[in-house]
């Protein structure tokens, strides 16, 4: 964690309006209903300390990825029933995010009340880092509060930009968890040190598991990406993923991990179907024998007790990626006796940050996200800091 940075408890807000950058980035149904709102839930400690202390909050986020414009499906009015639900109290809505209704709406909110502006990104400046834009956005409140995580690895107007025209600018306490977390697991981890990295591609994560071979003790791999090293060992994959382009790399990887000691452990058997569908043919075979038009979606039985095996003997732990397509109840057993062993660990005493995105996702619709040390929210985000990256959304706190 920066040190120069200042967070939301070093100042007061009494009688200020906090701009406060949230990820409300939430999943909506074809009703245009929140169907998870960890996001919102994260975000209730800092609009509530800033409340508390006798201010107003002007909540702007984005949702999903509009084309450029208005689109019904990504305006954040669909989120203000979950918000006041969450809030116990009513949110006011801005119908835009600059210009002189959202001024006129800032300018009138009194001590504890809440405005939450439409999506950031139905203008296009947002994404550009538009420096105008962010000025328009810095004209509704006194003091710039950055709680959202997930996107400080985006130059965007909204988390880099607009930090420039406050004198007071802070991050709030889901940033500040984050970038404590993160640390633990980057500073002086104690050991054993296991990385378990899933998810469907190499090319997605080469930096971070090259990062990883020079700090952890075992890393595992499993999901989309061990169907590569299967084929650059010799095995037979079928018409599981595939990247041609990574095949090299993953052979000079193994070799990279013997020469550092450490102990890379990959699948030795998986879960095939004939189709992506759940209700297709299934079966179980051994690692490197899969045939012809069949598919690899899930690490085997065997697997999930090897990797079960060498995460409950660690002490930190660092979870990035499901081992299957989760998302089907046949190819979810995987990622659940991940998480399972992952739980079993921390319960025993280990220290286990699940790094956002579908990790995060799988360990919630298990259950198991209060029996972690901490669920990120941010995957990209964490993942850049991890690699060492500056992330523009932090730097832009510092005084």
């Amino acid at each position: 964690m920066n040190s120069r940075i200042k967070n939301v408890d070093n100042l007061s807000f009494k009688g200020k309006k906090a701009l406060v950058r949230v990820d409300f980035n939430v999943p909506l149904n074809d009703k245009f209903e929140v169907t998870d709102d960890t996001r919102i839930q994260a975000a209730l400690p800092t609009i509530n300390k800033i409340l508390s202390d006798g201010g107003s909050v002007i909540l702007m986020s984005h949702l999903g990825r509009p084309k450029g414009g208005y689109e019904e499906k990504f305006s954040l009015k669909n989120i203000v029933v979950e918000l006041q639900k969450a809030l116990g109290r009513p949110v006011k809505f801005s119908p835009d995010c600059i210009g002189r209704e959202s001024e006129m709406l800032a300018e009138g909110l009194k001590p504890g009340e809440v405005l939450l502006l439409e999506n950031l990104r139905f203008h296009k400046e947002e994404e550009k880092g538009d420096k105008d834009f962010a000025e328009k956005l810095s004209k509704l409140g006194d003091i710039y509060v950055n709680d959202a995580f997930g996107t400080a690895h985006r130059a965007h107007a909204s988390t880099a930009i607009v930090a420039q025209f406050f004198n007071d600018k802070v991050s709030g306490y889901l940033m500040q968890a984050e970038l404590k977390n993160a640390d633990n697991v980057l500073g002086n981890p104690d050991r054993p040190y296991t990385a378990i990295m899933g998810g469907a591609k190499i090319a997605d994560k080469i930096m971070i598991i090259e990062q990883l071979l020079d700090k952890v003790d075992t890393l595992i791999i499993g999901g989309g990406m061990s169907y590569t090293f299967a084929k650059a060992q010799g095995g037979s994959i079928g018409d599981s993923l595939l990247e041609k382009d990574k095949l090299d790399f993953v052979l000079e990887l193994i070799e990279k991990a013997k020469s550092k000691g450490v102990n890379l452990v990959l699948p030795v058997d998986t879960i095939i179907s004939k189709a992506f569908a759940n209700d297709a043919e299934q079966g179980v075979v051994n690692k490197g024998e899969i045939p012809d038009g069949w598919m690899g979606l899930d690490i085997g039985p065997k697997t999930c007790e090897l990797f079960a095996a060498e995460i409950l003997k660690s002490k930190t732990i660092l979870w990035n990626g499901p081992m299957g397509v989760f998302e089907m109840s046949s190819f979810d057993k995987g990622t659940k006796a991940v998480a399972e062993a992952v739980v079993a660990a921390t319960k025993a005493g280990a220290y286990s940050l699940i790094g956002g995105g579908d990790s995060a996702a799988a360990v919630n619709k298990f259950g198991f996200g209060e029996d972690v040390s901490f669920v990120s929210t941010g995957g990209g985000a964490l993942l850049e800091h991890m690699e060492g990256k500056v992330l523009p959304g932090v730097a832009a706190l510092e005084p």
